[in-house]
């Protein structure tokens, strides 16, 4: 759960899709606010397991994905089924406007 109110990841997605047209820019504008402003690398947990994310980027499909990799593995997770450790890491609130936006 965010510790933002609504009111706060609304003034997030405002400020991240300002100058967009449409959905596709719009998520352009989350995608960018989160590549430049979540703290990467982070560690967590997947499915119990101990996985490290390196970086963000947006699947053909339309989502904001993780770049994950645990030793030599590495996988896509959607950010939003993406557990955030705690404390998360800076730039975590770009994560929930992204959540909220996407409702």
């Amino acid at each position: 759960m965010s510790a933002l109110g609504r009111a706060e990841l609304e003034a997030l997605i405002a400020e991240a899709t300002v100058d967009a047209y449409g959905e596709d820019e719009e998520l352009t504008g989350l995608f960018t606010m989160i590549e430049e402003h979540l703290a990467v690398p982070f560690g967590t947990t997947v499915l119990g397991v101990e996985v490290a994310v390196h970086s963000v980027d947006l699947s053909e499909d339309g989502r904001i994905v993780a770049l994950c990799s645990r030793g030599a593995t590495r996988q896509k997770i959607g950010i939003l089924e993406l557990p955030m450790p705690t404390p998360a890491p800076v730039g975590a609130e770009w994560v929930e406007a992204y959540r909220q936006w996407a409702g």
